[in-house]
C-alpha cells in the first residue's frame, strides 16, 4: 500500500484531518477536519485489482457522508438557537449520533464488517484504531452529555460479542471485535477519566501485532490458520498468545486497560454493565481461542512448495518483540507502577 508515492500523500492528509479535527476550537472546524480524513481514505482503500473495495469505498463514503451531514446540520442547530437549553440537548444528541456512526458503533455498525470485508490488512488496521480517535475525543468534549451512552455501550459489548460467533472471515471477526472493544472504550468514556486512551492504545498495539501476522502469510479465513501454521509451533504460540491478549486474560498485557476500566466501572456503582461486559468479554475469548486450538489439536501433513509459513529474519523479530510485549506487558506494567 505505501510503496505508491501518492499512497504517502494521502496518509498524510489522512493524519492532518485527524489533528484538524481534535484540535479544532469549533464544531465548523471538527466538521471540516473529518472531511479532509474522509477524503484521503477514501483513495487509500481503492484497488483497482479487488472488486470488493470499490464496494468497500462507496459504501464508506456514503456512510461517512451521511454522518457529516449529520454533523453539520447539529452545528448550524447549534450557531441558531444557542439560547434554547432542550435544543442544546437535541443538538448534542445528533453530534453524539453522528459520531458514533462514523466509528461504527452498535448498532449503528451495519456498514463496518462489510467495508472491512472488502480492504487489504493494512487499510483494516487503519479503520479499526486511527479512523476511530477523533470521534472517540470529540465524544469526550462533550462528557457531561456521554451519560446517554449507555444504551449504546451495551449494544457493541453484546453486538460485538454475539456477531462474531458464526464468522468465517478473519476480517468480519476482527470487525466485530472491534466494536465489541468499542463498547468498552465508551464505557470508559462514562467514568469520567482518560482511562479510554490507555485501552485503545493498548488495543491498537494487539490488533498491530494480529493485523501484522495475517498480512505477513496473506490469511484471510479461519481455515488459512490451520492450513499456514500447522507446520510452525512458534507461528502457533505467538498467535495464541496475541489472541488471548487482545481478549483480556491474564496475565498478558491485554488484561490491564479492562482491569483499570472495571475498577472505575465499580467505582462508578455501574455493577449492572460491569458484570455484563465482564460475561460478553467471555464469548469474545470464544471466537479468539476457535483460531488457535484447531492448529494446535489437529496435525496436517506439510505441502513441498507452500513455504509462506517459513518466517524470515526480518519477519520473526518484530513478531517475536510484539508477542513478548503482549505476554510481559501486565507485569512490566505492576513492577513499574505498584
Amino acid at each position: 500500500m505505501l510503496l505508491n508515492p501518492s499512497k504517502y500523500l494521502f496518509l498524510s492528509t489522512l493524519i492532518f484531518g485527524t489533528l484538524i479535527s481534535i484540535s479544532a476550537n469549533s464544531w465548523f472546524g471538527i466538521w471540516m477536519g473529518l472531511e479532509i480524513n474522509l477524503l484521503s481514505f477514501i483513495p487509500l482503500m481503492s484497488n483497482s485489482q479487488n472488486k470488493l473495495s470499490s464496494e468497500a469505498s462507496l459504501k464508506y463514503f456514503l456512510i461517512q457522508a451521511l454522518a457529516s451531514s449529520i454533523l453539520l446540520f447539529a452545528t448550524i442547530l447549534l450557531h441558531l438557537n444557542n439560547s434554547i437549553i432542550y435544543m442544546n440537548h437535541i443538538i448534542l444528541t445528533l453530534i453524539s449520533l453522528s459520531l458514533l456512526l462514523k466509528m461504527g458503533a452498535a448498532p449503528l455498525h451495519f456498514w463496518f464488517p462489510g467495508t472491512m470485508e472488502g480492504l487489504n490488512w493494512m487499510n483494516c488496521f487503519i479503520l479499526m484504531t486511527w479512523q476511530k480517535i477523533a470521534p472517540l475525543i470529540l465524544l469526550s468534549y462533550i462528557f457531561p452529555f456521554s451519560s446517554y451512552m449507555m444504551p449504546f455501550t451495551i449494544s457493541c459489548i453484546i453486538i460485538g460479542s454475539f456477531g462474531g460467533l458464526n464468522q468465517t472471515s478473519l476480517r468480519k471477526l476482527l470487525a466485530y471485535s472491534s466494536i465489541n472493544h468499542l463498547g468498552w472504550m465508551l464505557a470508559a468514556l462514562m467514568t469520567g477519566e482518560n482511562m479510554w486512551m490507555i485501552y485503545f492504545l493498548i488495543y491498537s498495539f494487539l490488533s498491530l501485532a494480529i493485523i501484522y501476522m495475517f498480512h505477513t502469510f496473506q490469511i484471510f479465513h479461519i481455515n488459512q490458520t490451520f492450513l499456514m501454521l500447522s507446520n510452525n509451533p512458534l507461528l502457533k504460540f505467538i498467535l495464541f498468545s496475541l489472541l488471548l491478549s487482545l481478549g483480556g486474560l491474564p496475565p498478558f498485557m491485554g488484561f490491564l486497560p479492562k482491569w483499570l476500566v472495571i475498577q472505575m466501572m465499580i467505582h462508578n456503582h455501574l455493577l449492572f454493565l460491569t458484570t455484563l461486559m465482564v460475561i460478553t468479554t467471555l464469548m469474545t475469548l470464544f471466537y479468539y481461542l476457535r483460531l488457535s486450538f484447531t492448529s494446535f489439536l489437529l496435525s496436517y501433513s506439510e505441502i513441498k512448495w507452500n513455504k509462506s509459513s517459513h518466517m524470515n529474519y526480518t519477519t520473526s523479530i518484530p513478531l517475536m518483540f510484539m508477542s513478548f510485549i503482549s505476554i510481559s506487558g501486565l507485569m512490566i506494567c505492576m513492577m513499574i507502577f505498584i
